[in-house]
């Protein structure tokens, strides 16, 4: 029987991919469309309690104006004001406290009389404000003399004859009980939605934990659009990760921020339950098919599995002998059972010559660049720190223009073979071009790498070349993760030390410090 007929065998079992395919579709499109919802009705409600809420701030602005119109003959009466002042508060709750202070800012009155603020002269921005404007304020939230978080409204006093006189201002307490608490508090949720109010700097002035009341919150896509004037919809992740579907609305008078949102879990809840119930009625038929398809696919898959493995292991001793081993009962098998085989046979002759070709340097017989990636990736898998020195010869341009680059190439050569007698087993010494040199020290620090460094230093100084008598070298020592924890900063920061030392006098060796500056120009 060859794969052919196999196949067409198990064709007749595909049915399940269709219905699979239909299934998920189906989830798909009532998991995308319960989203859209609920997106759609967040921001429908923030939307609504935006326009609440400016509302209910111009309406307490009204209140201050007419107690302002009503205050415009009573300003030099303390009774009066003392007692219009209490009205307010009183009335409607509107307010947790208020103040009338006169056109400097020197307090008349005050409800509740425990703030103490009578006598005092005010210095807070909304009130000097105020005082600089002649017009109504909403101030942004800020932290009061009274030792409240909280948003002042100010209205002007005008005399009869348009004198301006001071202003009678409302303070709204933002972690106290008041009429805004209720209307952005006063919710029917049990599914853990729940909304809370950003100001234009992100500072959150209203939520249903009151400890996080005055607390900026960065990242998250829904504050950032709401704070530069935009209403919408989004999926976001709040502080505690959990996945939210967010809309969000601008107050208009304000700037304020409203975002109402509800965790995507309790969205969704409805739709896993349905699918679970639907699971459990498939399932048994389902497991049976899938059954009968998993023994035919094994039957099938054995020795394609085998063989697979077999090529996937071509360059181990002992793949020959598995490969051999491996029942290739029918047609197909059997002809790739042969033709493994033979490529075996051909990919052991190269392999050893392939593997020096691509990890070695031709020229000085290091490592290349893609022989220090995989070290490197290999050291970052097992967590082991190391240190990186770049080394540069100094002035090799020079060499290669007065002696030419055979000779030139002879100096790369005698650098590398330093570079090996300095070398520990473990270390790896490359070439990454031209007269650029790294050498990787698994299991060492910078001061340790330094010296290294230094060795390496003195032993090419100190040696004589032919031709070319003696050559300096400049190098460079940073380490991971004591300088960076990402890996091509620990090689930027050696390539810097490595200017630095050029930048400084060549012949060097510059160690990489958190403090150390970063030359402005290379040397040449």
């Amino acid at each position: 029987m060859d794969l052919r007929r196999l196949i067409l065998v198990l064709t007749l079992c595909s049915a399940i991919v269709p219905f699979a395919n239909t299934f998920y579709a189906g989830y798909a499109a009532q998991r995308q469309q319960l989203i859209d919802n609920t997106l759609e009705a967040n921001y429908a409600y923030a939307t609504k309690l935006a326009k609440s809420t400016d509302d209910f701030l111009q309406s307490a602005l009204q209140q201050l104006a007419y107690t302002a119109q009503l205050l415009s003959t009573h300003m030099d009466s303390p009774e009066q004001l003392s007692s219009e002042a209490t009205r307010l508060r009183l009335q409607t709750k509107s307010f947790n406290s208020i103040t009338i202070h006169d056109g400097a800012g020197l307090v008349l009155a005050t409800s509740p009389e425990t703030l103490r603020l009578k006598g005092r002269t005010l210095y807070s921005d909304v009130v000097r404000e105020s005082i600089a404007t002649h017009k109504p304020v909403i101030s942004e939230p800020y932290m009061a003399a009274t030792g409240n978080f909280i948003v002042l409204l100010t209205h002007p006093v005008f005399s009869p004859q348009g004198q301006y006189l001071g202003a009678v201002a409302g303070s709204i307490y933002l972690k106290q009980e008041n009429m805004l608490d209720r209307l952005l508090g006063t919710h029917f949720y049990k599914d853990g939605s729940y909304l809370y109010v950003v100001d234009k700097s992100k500072r959150i002035i209203y939520h249903p934990d009151s400890d996080r009341i005055g607390q900026v919150v960065d990242g998250n896509p829904a504050i950032e659009q709401v704070v530069q004037g935009q209403s919408g919809q989004t999926a976001s992740t709040n502080s505690r990760g959990t996945a939210m579907l967010a809309g969000f609305a601008v107050v208009p008078s304000t700037g304020w921020g409203i975002v109402s949102q509800r965790p995507q879990a309790a969205t969704l809840a409805p739709l896993d339950s349905l699918v679970r119930h639907m699971w459990q009625q498939t399932l048994p038929m389902a497991v049976l098919m899938l059954l009968v398809i998993w023994w035919s696919a094994h039957r099938i898959a054995s020795p394609l599995r085998q063989l697979a493995n077999g090529a996937r292991t071509m360059d181990r001793p002992e793949t020959a002998q598995n490969i051999q081993a491996v029942s290739s009962w029918y047609y197909e098998a059997q002809e790739l059972k042969k033709a493994l085989l033979v490529g075996i046979g051909l990919l052991h002759q190269n392999i050893s010559k392939l593997r020096q070709d691509v990890h070695t340097d031709p020229l000085t017989g290091l490592g290349n660049r893609r022989h220090l990636d995989a070290a490197l990736a290999n050291l970052e898998a097992n967590q082991t720190p190391f240190a990186v020195v770049a080394v540069d010869i100094d002035h090799f341009k020079r060499v290669n223009d007065s002696f030419g680059h055979g000779v030139g190439d002879n100096v790369l050569k005698q650098l590398a073979q330093q570079m090996r007698e300095i070398s520990r087993a473990h270390d790896l010494p490359c070439r990454i071009g031209g007269e650029e040199f790294v050498l990787l020290l698994p299991q060492a620090n910078s001061q340790i790498a330094a010296q290294v460094a230094e060795r390496l230093r003195r032993q090419v100084e100190a040696t004589e070349l032919p031709t070319v008598g003696h050559i300096t070298i400049s190098l460079g020592v940073a380490s991971w993760p004591e300088n960076s924890d990402d890996i091509p900063s620990v090689f930027r920061y050696a390539d810097d030390m490595l200017y630095a030392a050029k930048h400084g006098g060549r012949n060097r060796v510059e160690v990489y410090e958190a403090h150390t500056p970063t030359p402005a120009l290379p040397a040449a």
